[in-house]
């Protein structure tokens, strides 16, 4: 009789598991693309559930060669505990994030404001009214107002 083998794939299906959760909050919350939308994280954890699929398949089908009849559905359920713990703190728990009631409503005057552009000078709201606008058929106009874009982030 042949020595069984150990089942590496449940093994690393269920650290894949495990990084991709971690890295998320340690790593992928810094960016915007993956911090709104966790793909590389969905990516992962479509990894390890691939890979502990394999691991059990390997370890009910050849019982006598591959050893996880045991670790194997332990292991699936932990990796799905950690899943439903990672959506569970992106998409509930992030809902719960403190309202911005400091920022201006829609057809609110927005306070003045001096921000650097993205050469490095510094643009006031006042210089943006104020500065005319040049039309090529037509007289210098002063603006009649200006589009400010909030983009909501966990910063």
């Amino acid at each position: 009789m042949e020595k069984r083998r150990a089942n590496w794939f449940l093994w690393l299906g269920f650290l894949t598991t495990l990084i991709a959760f971690v890295s998320y909050f340690l790593f992928f919350l810094q960016f915007p693309v993956t911090r709104d939308i966790p793909w590389v994280n969905y990516l992962l954890f479509a990894l390890a559930a691939l890979l502990l699929a394999i691991g059990l398949q390997r370890a009910f089908a050849k019982p006598s060669l591959y050893r996880g009849r045991i670790s194997g559905p332990i292991l699936t359920v932990l990796s799905a505990v950690v899943l439903g713990a990672f959506c569970f703190m992106v998409f509930v728990e992030s809902r719960h994030l403190p309202v911005s009631s400091g920022a201006p409503r829609v057809g609110q005057a927005a306070p003045q404001f001096s921000l650097p552009d993205i050469n490095g000078k510094t643009v006031s709201l006042s210089d943006l009214l104020s500065t005319p606008i040049d039309e090529p058929a037509g007289p210098k106009q002063t603006t009649k107002g200006v589009l400010l874009v909030f983009y909501r982030g966990y910063w």
